[in-house]
């Protein structure tokens, strides 16, 4: 007999204390499945073990940039699109931000970058900061870490960080400034990552390979001194790929061209480190990635594997990557408690998308409209994948609306922390969903935040979106490459744009005008959601891994 585990019923099971370990033959109900259980009625148990966690954080990677995601794609992602078959896949998730640093604050604390700025933020050059991180400030690692976690970040930073010169004055951003860093007065880095609730770190202060600073910095320190100007001519100019890399200071023997090859190898180490020496703990690793930022540059060895051109090569090595960490996982016998999460912090860039989709048929934003910059939905609607055998069932396809942030209180809910009011409040749970026993018809937010380039925001509820600007919110799409994407204006007069996304997914028919009292009702809504400080509930309460439960029966590994 099979048993429908509804989420009334979950709920009121997380609501109990929890002492036996059976939910004999329970399937759940309402999830589109593309994997097929093994014969023999499914086992379910109780979690004992806080999970092991890994987020993948891109850069610039496009809705329409997986194959998994755009069957149309010029390249396949046969890892990537592994690691969503034997998960969940979302198709309606967002970057807080359409750019690089106010996106990953929303990563590591919850909230739209609005709660740092009260506006928005620009990506952070040189020796920009201080951080979108204040002290008072929760942070992911912050809360793993209360829980029992060792924490680890590695790759791009990118939320800020505080230098000074020689006199103890601190830096303002730019490229020039860089070479006005005394680094015996500015480490360890008062607000690095060590002192943003993470145990170790390897990072990049700004975009690895795009914007000078170009320096490691290991633990809130820098062993090599950026003493020498980086020539762009240094560099392979694969197929005119190279656009972006700007000239400046960086550190002798600073490598671009296996930029992603070193984050992988750091965050291996640590967790073959973590192992080692702390097994009785679980541990928290964040591969933040430069793919698929530019410049485009692929490593040599994956140069011509796709027929995607240099950028199908670039995404390939991100796959590649991937498909090594999860190889990596799974010979150290810690694969199936391991909750990895996937996704990137914008849309693609739009000299990326120009070209994927002149010369090679490759739309890197999907069907969406708009680019990285943009508050339309190819600017921040992203692929979002989570996989952890032991406790998703595979096979998920959700459409639940969900952002970047939400992965803050979704981990909470997974290691039993319960989140003050004034922590990650822009933060949903959306553990449910994963467990899929929160069907597509019961949504977890009832309204999502975002912010384009300039800080702007746009609200969503249901298939309802609102942009409180005008144009794009980002890009000019009066000139250069731009202007063939420009579309016709079919409310000039109106100061905002209302877009009913199950109707016009290509956001082309402004209903400021005809739809008045819904534009009215979310201009409100979101007023209300900027002056109240917050936009998730009040009152979180963590399921907890306790009452988790674990799928004790595999399911066929998909092939390709």
């Amino acid at each position: 007999m099979k048993h429908e585990f509804s989420r009334r019923d979950f709920l009121k099971t997380v609501g109990m204390s929890v002492t036996v370990a059976a939910l004999p033959g329970c399937h759940f109900a309402g999830r589109q499945s593309q994997s097929e259980i093994l014969p023999g009625a499914a086992k379910w148990s109780i979690a004992a073990e806080l999970p092991n966690i890994v987020v993948v954080y891109t850069d610039d990677l496009g809705y329409g940039d997986l194959s998994i995601y755009n069957p149309k794609a010029a390249y396949k992602t046969p890892r990537i699109d592994q690691m969503a078959r034997e998960g969940i896949m979302f198709t309606d998730a967002h970057s807080p931000s359409t750019i690089c640093s106010p996106s990953r604050y929303g990563l590591y604390s919850g909230q739209q970058i609005y709660r740092s700025t009260g506006r928005g933020g620009g990506a952070f050059e040189g020796p920009g900061g201080p951080s979108y991180l204040k002290p008072s400030t929760l942070t992911i690692g912050d809360m793993l870490r209360s829980k029992g976690y060792r924490t680890g970040v590695f790759g791009k930073w990118h939320v800020g960080l505080t230098w000074y010169d020689d006199d103890g004055n601190r830096l303002g951003g730019g490229f020039a400034n860089a070479k006005l860093i005394n680094y015996e007065k500015s480490t360890p880095l008062i607000d690095g990552p060590n002192n943003r609730g993470f145990d170790e770190s390897f990072v990049t202060p700004n975009c690895p390979n795009t914007d000078p600073l170009y320096v490691y910095i290991e633990n809130g320190m820098v062993k090599t001194p950026a003493t020498v100007v980086h020539q762009r001519s240094n560099l392979p100019n694969l197929d005119r790929w190279l656009w972006d890399n700007d000239e400046g200071f960086m550190s002798v023997g600073y490598d671009f061209e296996n930029a992603d090859k070193i984050f992988y190898a750091k965050t291996m180490k640590f967790i073959a480190d973590h192992l080692d020496r702390h097994p009785d703990k679980p541990f928290f690793a964040v591969l933040s990635t430069q793919i698929a930022h530019a410049p485009v540059l692929p490593a040599r060895e994956f140069w011509g594997k796709t027929e995607g051109g240099p950028r199908g090569d670039f995404v390939w090595e991100l796959d590649a990557l991937v498909g090594r960490l999860l190889d990596e996982l799974d010979r150290l016998g810690i694969d199936e408690n391991t909750l990895i999460l996937f996704s990137s912090d914008n849309g693609a860039e739009t000299v990326h998308y120009h070209r994927m989709l002149r010369e090679y048929g490759h739309n890197a934003s999907g069907r969406w409209r708009g680019m990285k910059r943009d508050g339309w939905e190819g600017g921040h609607r992203v692929p979002f994948i989570a996989r952890w055998p032991r406790a998703i069932p595979a096979g998920q396809v959700s459409k639940q609306m969900t952002n970047t942030t939400d992965i803050f209180a979704t981990l909470a809910s997974v290691v039993g922390y319960e989140l003050k009011d004034e922590d990650a409040t822009d933060s949903f749970d959306m553990l449910p969903v994963m467990l899929g026993i929160q069907d597509d018809d019961d949504p977890v937010r009832p309204y999502l935040l975002t912010q384009s380039f300039r800080g702007e925001f746009q609200i969503r509820q249901g298939e309802w979106k609102y942009l409180d600007h005008m144009l794009s919110g980002g890009n000019d799409y009066s000139k250069g490459i731009m202007a063939q994407y420009l579309l016709p204006e079919t409310a000039p007069d109106a100061t905002g744009q209302l877009f009913n996304l199950s109707k016009d997914p290509g956001e082309t028919t402004n209903l400021f005008f005809e739809e008045s009292r819904k534009r009215k009702e979310l201009q409100e809504l979101l007023r209300n959601l900027k002056v109240s400080g917050r936009s998730a509930p009040k009152a979180r309460k963590p399921i907890g891994i306790e009452n988790i439960p674990v799928i004790t029966v595999k399911t066929k590994k998909s092939t390709f």
